[in-house]
């Protein structure tokens, strides 16, 4: 999962993209990176590997001039975690091009082997954003004799979405002619347009998550819709082309449970009122399935699942407290790559109040359980905080399938809910009772005043692929390249300070 964003201003763009990244920091820790152009000083380009505040410092944002541009922020599904995957990506063939990418292609590999051999372009990475790139730029190529018009970008990406499948969200630069964004045809990954009034000209914003716009002020116009394509040119002029294919609007219903932040709107829903829903269900499915429970205080696991936490609580009639208390310096566990770091990452993120648990029945509330390290180490710190039991809630279902469109879940034997029952997780984790939301009360949670949208996607708790082209064998080829101990190797091999010899 990754954000991005693109400006086109009236007034330099740096800061605005500066801040639009950081607040979606949470999206990706493992680089960012920002591009700017300008008539007077061309392309400007900074990217690497950390967090947003560390990458870009006061010299390189006084490089990063002009008005127009387009950021980053990075977590690996494809590819590697080494800074040269920074994005955004560039190539200069037909035009000077740079693309920043949210979610993954499932045809990767076929992709980048007729981009080699028949399209003769050359990859320098393993980055499915880096094929994204070279396929626009091809398309392109194919299609535009001199300086580019909006008409045949729009032609370039509607060849483009019959060539590359899976759930993605684009910006993409243009040099001396504008930004542009679309969106896979099936909605999946979010991106969202913006605009305000700025020196008497109307400036434009696109990015993953509507919160961006609002920290900038900038006014949610509407969501993209799937398989859109909207080009601002770099006069602020917009055009916009609707995607001619009849594939159904299925937005990623993971986001609403745990990667977007609760004040964005995503598809015109609300990520808070979802979650405050996804409470209120889960509170039920406790009543059914716990009718005489004993519990004497709901405990949130900060941040994501307090929203839903306080309408259990509500629902319940017992006590909501916040039992731990969180280190901010410390990232998101789940985006975290390797599992012995997430495992010690909880440690170092989370510590308990004593008298909140001690002697107590306490409800541990959850936004989603996905490999079930992070959820048996805070059992046992609750334990050890003198809890006399702990049970355990997840606000989704259980995550018992692979994500192919761009969330870190590719390795189904990484998931804990993959081949056990809900007892057995329940003593793996250590909880003396866990409880799970059902699927159909989280889509109502989702849907809620939208009845437009009547499908999500679902994969990771249904084993059901949107896209239609998931295969075993995929799955069986993404496990094998994606899971822990292959991404180790592989940071082994790019690691020029490890004594593995990369052949």
């Amino acid at each position: 999962m990754c954000g991005v964003v693109g400006i086109v201003s009236a007034g330099p763009v740096n800061q605005a993209l500066y801040d639009g990244l950081t607040v979606m920091q949470h999206r990706g820790q493992d680089a960012a990176g920002i591009v700017t152009w300008s008539d007077e000083h061309g392309l400007q380009e900074r990217k690497r590997n950390g967090l947003v505040r560390d990458v870009f410092h006061s010299r390189h944002m006084l490089r990063l001039q002009g008005n127009v541009g387009i950021g980053h922020v990075r977590y690996p599904t494809a590819g590697g975690s080494k800074s040269s995957e920074a994005q955004p990506f560039y190539v200069n063939s037909p035009y000077g091009i740079c693309l920043a990418h949210n979610g993954n292609l499932t045809n990767f590999d076929e992709l980048a082997e007729l981009l080699i051999r028949e399209d003769r372009r050359h990859l320098s990475t393993n980055s499915d954003s880096e094929v994204l790139l070279n396929v626009l730029a091809h398309e392109l190529q194919t299609r535009v004799n001199g300086d580019p018009s909006a008409e045949n970008v729009f032609d370039a990406i509607e060849a483009l979405h019959k060539r590359c499948k899976g759930g993605y969200a684009v910006v993409a630069l243009i040099i001396g002619f504008g930004v542009v964004a679309f969106r896979d045809p099936n909605g999946i990954r979010p991106l969202v347009l913006g605009e305000r009034e700025h020196r008497g000209h109307k400036d434009f914003m696109v990015a993953s998550e509507s919160v961006a716009l609002d920290v900038l002020r900038f006014k949610r116009v509407r969501d993209l819709r799937p398989g859109e394509c909207i080009i601002i040119e770099n006069d602020g002029t917009l055009h916009s082309r609707d995607h001619q294919g009849n594939a159904a609007h299925t937005p990623c219903i993971f986001e609403y449970v745990y990667f977007a932040r609760p004040d964005s709107i995503l598809d015109d829903l609300s990520v808070y009122k979802a979650r405050l829903r996804m409470g209120e269900q889960l509170a039920g499915k406790i009543v059914r399935d716990f009718p005489e429970h004993d519990i004497d205080v709901v405990i949130p696991i900060p941040d994501t699942s307090r929203t839903s936490a306080l309408q259990v609580a509500y629902h319940l009639g017992v006590k909501y407290r916040e039992g731990f208390i969180k280190n901010r310096y410390i990232g998101r566990t789940f985006i975290m790559p390797g599992q012995e770091e997430r495992t010690k990452s909880v440690r170092r993120k989370l510590n308990a109040i004593d008298l909140e648990f001690r002697n107590k029945n306490v409800l541990l509330v959850d936004d989603s359980i996905v490999r079930g390290t992070t959820s048996k180490q805070i059992i046992k710190l609750a334990r050890e905080a003198g809890a006399r039991k702990v049970y355990f809630a997840s606000a989704a279902p259980p995550v018992r399938y692979p994500n192919v469109y761009g969330i870190d879940m590719p390795a189904a034997n990484e998931l804990i809910a993959n081949g056990h029952t809900i007892e057995e997780i329940q003593e793996i984790i250590g909880a003396d009772r866990l409880i799970y939301q059902d699927l159909h009360g989280l889509i109502r949670s989702v849907r809620h005043d939208n009845s437009s949208i009547t499908e999500f996607d679902t994969s990771c708790f249904s084993g059901e692929y949107v896209t239609g082209d998931v295969t075993d064998e995929y799955l069986h080829e993404l496990e094998e390249r994606r899971n822990d101990a292959a991404k180790q190797e592989r940071e082994e091999r790019q690691d020029p300070r490890s004594n593995v010899i990369a052949l």
